[in-house]
């Protein structure tokens, strides 16, 4: 089975893949109407230009929490209506949506500072393992929360739903691991091309591989930033930066000893990851998919580096000086 690798990988020096949190797609108290989703985009994509125009060469790729919320709300109140879509579709769809909204905010960023560039989107299959234990223990919590009675209701349509206390019921789904993104070749012909191209946006629309080789979508959701290393390592990305809502990753967090790390090795992250600092729901991912990209082989002369901080300090981070940056 593919892990995503391969001989291809060799870094380029001034190419980088930034994988945009879900701040960047949402205003500012986290609703996802369009007005607010166009807003924010609109924002991410001044900083993208940003580092555009001091000379990098930028892939993209960008969570989908709240939109892809969004459609499941839809699906249940108007399951007596029309069929519920699959969760892949749902994938598909805002990957789509996510994709226009980011060409475009980007298209006119570049125009402003007079550096235009083509952009492209691509709708991005990951494979998945169908044996993952995550189809057997569904744990990733998505869309909205809904009274004990809806949860039946959906839960004898074929979903898994759990109880989380007081605030209600909602549904779980698999979140298996990313083995492959499986349209990273069309991305990579895009950049080679000079295109910024956008690509596995939610980490993926899930796909499994049937024993007569044919693919079909699954009912999961890939963790975007697990996937964004694969795809930076397939774009030949030197850099991987991961914006979130935060300057930097915290050693200790929410206790009396807690701390920002800055500069950092492998060896440290991995030591601080070990002792349980990083939360797995959070930025526990981050971290891991960060220690994968920068320990990836073959290195080729070019040092590979992570960095995970700040949506509004992209450029910075790229070049190593905001966030916190991982180097072996």
């Amino acid at each position: 089975m593919s892990n995503g690798g391969g001989a291809g990988e060799t870094p380029v020096a001034g190419r980088v893949l930034i994988a945009l949190g879900g701040n960047a797609m949402t205003a500012p108290d986290g609703s996802a109407t369009p007005d607010g989703q166009a807003e924010a985009i609109g924002r991410a994509m001044e900083r993208v230009a940003d580092l555009v125009a001091a000379g990098a060469r930028v892939a993209l790729t960008h969570g989908n929490g709240p939109q892809v919320g969004n459609l499941l709300i839809k699906n249940q109140l108007a399951a007596h209506v029309v069929p519920p879509v699959p969760l892949d579709w749902c994938g598909a769809q805002t990957q789509a949506t996510i994709g226009v909204l980011i060409m475009n905010a980007l298209d006119r960023a570049l125009a402003a500072r007079g550096v235009p560039r083509p952009v492209s989107a691509v709708v991005t299959r990951t494979l998945v393992d169908a044996g993952d234990r995550g189809f057997t223990d569904p744990v990733k919590p998505v869309g909205r929360y809904f009274p004990e009675s809806e949860a039946e209701r959906f839960a004898a349509l074929g979903q898994s739903w759990r109880s989380f206390g007081a605030r209600g019921w909602r549904r779980v789904v698999a979140s298996p691991e990313p083995l492959e993104i499986l349209d990273a070749d069309a991305a990579a012909a895009l950049m080679e091309a000079g295109h910024i191209v956008v690509a596995a946006g939610g980490g993926g629309v899930p796909v499994v591989r049937d024993a007569d080789g044919t693919l079909r979508g699954v009912e999961a959701v890939v963790d975007k930033d697990l996937a964004a290393q694969l795809l930076a390592r397939r774009l030949r990305a030197a850099t991987l930066v991961i914006a979130t809502d935060v300057e930097h990753v915290m050693a200790g967090y929410g206790t009396a000893r807690e701390r920002p790390l800055g500069r950092t090795t492998v060896a440290e992250l991995r030591e601080l990851a070990a002792a349980g600092h990083f939360a797995g729901g959070s930025m526990g991912p981050k971290v891991e998919a960060a220690l994968r990209f920068v320990t990836a082989g073959p290195g080729g002369g070019t040092r590979r580096r992570a960095a995970i901080g700040s949506l509004n300090r992209i450029a910075d981070a790229a070049h190593g000086k905001a966030g916190t940056i991982i180097e072996e």
